[in-house]
């Protein structure tokens, strides 16, 4: 039977998201772009992404905190482009405050996005990937799905919660040719940080430079961020048929953060 191999990457016109994009076309996937861009602007990356990879690109528009613009989306998927068979649920968003003071409705959008969306997209399409015999679905979570952080309860437990639904996912479908994992990355420069080192440089009276490389040493013995393509790259091996029997894996990309 011929796979079809149509990636769906959430969050990728930045960060992260944007370089798994970029390592699965060099790869020679398809794929479906997706953010909260206007469509014209997300038609403009897709149509870079046709230049410069080959590949056929499409974007889609829809804010993943919410249950029914999931569906429209992956509906949209399906009429434009066809089934999706590799997964990959990115997208993600951070605030830090102590749990007493941390605002309900921040909780409620962290949960959301950052848990709740992989779980519905991955429910639209894993019947595609069981119907051709194949599939993949990576679900970047991140060191905080294996260790905790202070005043970041929200984020920890929805990061918790991804590693645990991909072991089920995994158990369940083992046997049907499809693979679920995630990946756990440690510091990585993308504009989720941001605020993070503003805050700590302006806590520490440091420069924002100095602030990052504070972060990094508190936490990791690699000396340095990890690179977002790095982690495109472990995705495209994830998607190889040299990947098949790896599923339920938790797999850190943190620069020995959990080695402690």
């Amino acid at each position: 039977m011929n796979r079809i191999k149509r990636a769906l990457v959430t969050g990728s016109t930045s960060g992260i998201g944007l370089a798994i994009a970029h390592q699965l076309a060099v790869a020679g996937h398809d794929l479906v772009l997706h953010g909260l861009e206007s469509q014209s602007e997300g038609d403009a990356l897709a149509e870079s992404f046709r230049k410069q990879h080959g590949v056929d690109t499409l974007y889609v528009h829809a804010d993943v905190s919410r249950v029914e613009n999931i569906e429209q989306m992956m509906a949209e998927i399906e009429q434009k482009a066809g089934p999706v068979t590799l997964l990959v649920n990115n997208a993600g968003i951070q605030h830090t405050s102590p749990i007493e003071s941390f605002p309900p409705e921040k909780w409620d959008k962290i949960i959301a996005i950052n848990l709740s969306a992989a779980f519905h997209t991955s429910r639209l399409a894993i019947p595609a990937m069981v119907e051709q015999g194949w599939g993949r679905i990576i679900n970047i979570s991140s060191v905080h799905g294996l260790v905790g952080s202070v005043n970041k309860s929200a984020y920890v437990a929805a990061k918790h919660g991804l590693v645990g639904m991909t072991k089920v996912t995994a158990l369940e479908l083992a046997s049907q040719g499809i693979t679920a994992n995630c990946i756990c990355p440690g510091w990585t420069d993308t504009p989720l940080l941001v605020e993070q080192f503003k805050a700590f440089a302006q806590q520490n009276n440091t420069s924002y430079e100095e602030a990052k490389q504070g972060l990094i040493k508190a936490k990791a013995p690699y000396p340095d961020f990890v690179s977002p393509a790095d982690i495109g790259q472990l995705v495209v091996f994830l998607c190889s048929d040299a990947a098949k029997a790896i599923t339920g894996t938790s797999m850190p990309i943190d620069g020995g953060w959990t080695a402690h």
